[in-house]
């Protein structure tokens, strides 16, 4: 869209209007109308680009195939439009009181340079809401954390309540995930990653410790409370240390076996009180400990290259199918005859068949978005919000389930949680020197 100016009068008239406003002639300037690109009578007109219109009140013309250019005004009826908003900013240069001829197109012309006025926002518009808010977005990814792991201890626990079966249970868990896992690849929500022989001997012993911990964590949770389940597996980080220090060779600081002292201190305190203590609930979460520690240790062996969801998605192939033969040796004689018409009596089939479905669901998710949400966070946040989620949770199941705990093992699990946060802050903050020290040595 264009305004023409026809003849060389009018093109020099403009230019000295644009060197000096003052100067400008109202009856020549009352010859200007607006007018379509496609009604331009030759190709020698001079033109007042668009881009220019922002700018200053000092814009030389320039000849181009899309501007502003002048023509004077054809004879006959003539109406006329103020131009005051089309003056120093729109046309580079003062018409004051003038007039321009009204065309339909004018408001094109307006639409445009309000266009130009908001291309400084259209770069901030570009970015995502994740950019812009990475904060709120990394807070929502632990608040969604955190909430998908309540709701699975809780429907889980409850399960156990009427169907005390933590074998079968926890091969549903891995089912559901895997189901999930392969409908995601199916419509590439991530596109499958290639495996072969050499990857899968590496990941399996990953999936064996995978596999072992969770059934063991289902074990315990079976037999004992939540609460009391969560507290011994705060002991994770002590075998993480004793592995470190007596399995692979690391030297570990004093300071962190200090730390550690504190747990053993806390959960010793909360196990001789417990009221739902049991062995089974006990020896069951210690070896859930060591488990998912030889699993920390496999993993940094197991170093793909792959991507995360990935890695979890074939891990969790491969304990599904660690699970379900002792699933079948231990329990299922017991399901045959009267694990699975107990189940179904007591909350009918309906019910018994979505809990089992939807504990599979919240277990894959909340293990998913833990992960998810430990990757956009430093090792130091990651080690506190540990920590948090576990009081999370036991806060939660003391509430929904009314477990009665003695004064002696809340102490007992608060010294425990604190001793973990120790531990996670010191742990974080050492390998975070590491890490600076490893990127300032090429350089030095």
């Amino acid at each position: 869209m264009i305004i023409e100016l026809r003849n060389s009068e009018m093109a020099s008239m403009a230019a000295s209007s644009i060197a000096a406003p003052s100067s400008v002639n109202k009856g020549r300037l009352s010859s200007l109308f607006l007018s379509p690109p496609d009604r331009l009578p030759h190709r020698n007109a001079c033109f007042l680009p668009l881009k220019k219109l922002r700018s200053s009140s000092a814009v030389p013309l320039a000849k181009t195939d899309a501007g502003l250019a002048f023509s004077p005004l054809p004879p006959g009826n003539r109406s006329f439009l103020p131009t005051a908003g089309l003056s120093t900013r729109v046309l580079g240069f003062s018409l004051s009181s003038q007039l321009v001829r009204r065309r339909p197109i004018e408001r094109l012309v307006v639409k445009a340079a309000a266009a130009y006025e908001e291309e400084g926002h259209l770069e901030a518009a570009a970015k995502s809401f994740g950019e812009r808010f990475p904060a709120l977005v990394t807070g929502f990814f632990f608040f969604t954390w955190y909430c998908l792991n309540v709701i699975f201890n809780i429907l889980n626990k409850k399960v156990y309540n009427y169907f005390p079966y933590p074998y079968f249970v926890s091969v549903v868990h891995l089912l559901v995930g895997v189901v999930y896992c392969l409908g995601s690849w199916s419509v590439g929500l991530p596109k499958r990653a290639p495996i072969n022989k050499e990857l899968l001997l590496v990941l399996t012993p990953v999936a064996f410790c995978h596999a072992l911990g969770h059934v063991m964590s289902n074990v315990s949770f079976a037999a004992v409370a939540v609460s009391f389940t969560h507290t011994i597996k705060a002991l994770e980080p002590f075998f993480s240390a004793a592995a470190s220090q007596f399995v692979l060779g690391h030297q570990i600081p004093l300071s962190l076996w200090l730390s550690l002292m504190p747990v053993v201190l806390g959960v010793s305190m909360a196990s001789l009180t417990e009221l739902s203590f049991n062995w089974t609930g006990f020896i069951s979460a210690m070896i859930s400990n060591i488990s998912f520690t030889y699993r920390s240790i496999y993993s940094k062996k197991a170093m793909t290259g792959m991507d995360s969801t990935n890695v979890y998605a074939y891990i969790s192939i491969i304990a599904l199918f660690v699970c379900i033969p002792p699933a079948i040796l231990i329990e299922g004689p017991k399901l045959m005859q009267h694990g699975f018409s107990d189940a179904i009596a007591k909350v009918g089939l309906v019910k018994f068949l979505s809990d089992l479905f939807w504990i599979g669901m919240f277990y894959h998710l909340y293990n998913q978005v833990a992960t998810n949400t430990l990757e956009r966070v430093a090792p130091l946040t990651h080690a506190v919000g540990n920590v948090l989620k576990r009081v999370f949770v036991i806060g939660f199941s003391i509430v929904i389930f009314g477990n009665k705990i003695s004064t002696q093992t809340g102490i007992g699990t608060a010294i425990a949680i604190a001793g973990v946060a120790m531990y996670s802050l010191i742990k974080a903050n050492m390998e975070e020197q590491k890490r600076k020290a490893a990127a300032e040595a090429p350089s030095s």
